[in-house]
């Protein structure tokens, strides 16, 4: 982790649905300026029929005992390791001193009404981060937390400034700590790369004009400052950025979003992910669009469960957000639901006899979902026999003729683009099959789904003379794409939800 602890996010920013939600005293300047984007602004000559406007908030003078105060939600709770106290502009007029406490209200995180913060506040218990400590005006106070603090997670704070005056902006960095038995109760899949859930973008190759951070921010992105974007690349190569999962989990859905970058946006995007400190895996490579909200699921490479994704942008340009939802690594209980599901169903999707076998043991399950996550589970807990026996089930690609495993309707189907190439496609797929199998010993294996012959033509020529061992987990993992797109289909048939 960063030694600067202002490159962690700021868990209070308006932008992340922070809110000052309470304070005593307000008569020149609102509460809400402190958790404005940006740096606080100075102009001349500018009064209301209060006195002069300052960017920020300012009591009254006080005339009596006692000091001001100003209590704010946290737009996305977690453990504090530093806060910065900006008295920008403010340089007769800034608190003498401050002092910042910190408490965890249950249940009131994310919501929109104050009133149930409001009534919790009397009776919350406050612990003091910051005592109270000199304050320079105009100037960014940077204040470390001390480490004791940072294994608790807190909703709020307080400042506290002595005995009145002006602030600029506040700044509470710390590390995001989601809910996760509230977010496994609401089921289905998580956005594992929300900042708000826990995420965090570790590094990228350039940020010229826009911060990484802002990758994963909640919410849609407001402009292109709102974004993370690079600096025209002039030499080789392409500009990236690698985001630390929330959680562990396989992915089911990614979004990629250019919004507003309208003449910048990349030309390409490829997206990878990785377990551990294991090799990244292509999940998916494609053109991107200006401006545009790009989601792709069926097209996901299934590559198991993953913590880490990096964004390739080639060669440079902007990104307004990635979301990527996918389930948490853990094994859950099936529950018998879709009960009709036997071996000769689950063969049609794969002609792997233990993973078969595997998926009928579970005796049902609740939707698709989880139907869909035990068969990627299931498959990767498979050996290298289970793969060429589920690899063998499937024809060649642009083979008119299909195994005796397997579907033959889906084959065709899932293939019909490639049934109808040109002669000399046609056969140069035959040549570079053959050579395909002659140097891995099994048959190129790609999902072919609405995709044109060219394209898998071009990918074959890019896979065959690969290493043997790349090559068996790359097909391994387009056969589990196969295997859910079918399962899908198969649940659809059925007359279940598809």
């Amino acid at each position: 982790m960063s030694e600067d602890f202002t490159d962690l996010p700021d868990l209070a920013a308006e932008g992340v649905r922070g809110a000052a939600i309470a304070c005593n005293d307000e008569f020149f300047a609102e509460k809400e300026n402190l958790l404005k984007p940006g740096d606080a602004v100075w102009k001349d000559h500018l009064y209301t029929d209060k006195g002069k406007w300052m960017d920020g908030w300012e009591t009254r003078r006080r005339r009596e005992p006692g000091h001001d105060w100003c209590v704010i939600r946290l737009g996305m709770p977690g453990t504090i390791h530093g806060v910065v106290v900006d008295t920008a502009w403010f340089r007769g007029n800034f608190p003498e001193s401050c002092r910042l406490s910190a408490a965890t209200i249950g249940g009131a995180a994310g919501t929109t009404d104050d009133a149930l913060d409001l009534a919790q506040l009397d009776a919350a218990t406050w612990v003091e981060l910051l005592p109270q400590t000199k304050l320079a005006g105009d100037t960014k106070n940077k204040f470390r937390i001390d480490a004791k603090h940072h294994h608790q997670r807190f909703t709020h704070v307080k400042l506290e400034i002595f005995p009145d005056g002006g602030v600029a902006r506040l700044r509470i960095h710390g590390v995001v700590t989601p809910d996760w038995g509230k977010l496994r109760a609401l089921g289905g899949p998580i956005d594992l790369a929300a900042l708000e859930n826990g995420a965090v973008v570790q590094t990228c190759s350039d940020m010229f004009f826009g911060s990484r951070n802002n990758l994963i921010k909640p919410g849609p992105s407001l402009s292109m400052a709102d974004g993370w974007e690079t600096r025209r690349r002039r030499g080789p190569g392409n500009d990236w950025a690698i985001v630390r999962l929330a959680a562990a989990g396989t992915l089911e859905r990614v979004e990629l979003d250019t919004t507003h970058f309208k003449g910048n946006a990349p030309g390409r995007i490829e997206l990878e992910g990785r377990h551990g400190d294991g090799d990244w895996r292509l999940l998916v490579a494609t053109p991107v669009q200006p401006h545009t909200r790009h989601f792709f699921d069926d097209a996901l490479r299934r590559v198991g469960a993953i913590t880490h994704l990096r964004v390739n942008v080639f060669p440079c340009g902007g990104i307004a957000r990635l979301r990527a939802w996918g389930n948490l690594e853990r094994l859950e209980a099936a529950v018998p639901v879709l009960a009709t599901l036997g071996a000769a169903e689950y063969k049609r999707c794969c002609a792997a006899t233990r993973w078969v076998d595997a998926m009928v043991a579970h005796h049902g399950f609740d939707d698709l979902a989880t139907l869909l996550r035990t068969a990627e589970r299931t498959w990767w807990r498979l050996g290298e026999a289970d793969f060429l026996e589920a690899f063998a089930g499937h024809p060649k690609i642009g083979e008119a003729k299909v195994s005796s495993t397997g579907d033959a309707t889906w084959s065709r189907g899932e293939q019909r683009a490639a049934e109808g190439a040109a002669p000399d496609t046609t056969e140069e797929l035959a040549e570079l099959n053959r050579r395909y199998v002659e140097a891995h010993g099994f048959i190129f294996i790609t999902c072919a789904s609405g995709r044109s012959a060219a394209a898998m033509l071009a990918e074959l020529r890019a896979r065959v003379d690969r290493p043997r061992a790349d090559e068996l987990r790359t097909a391994a993992e387009e056969q589990i794409k196969i295997t859910r797109l079918r399962l899908t289909r198969l649940v659809a048939e059925l007359g279940g939800q598809p």
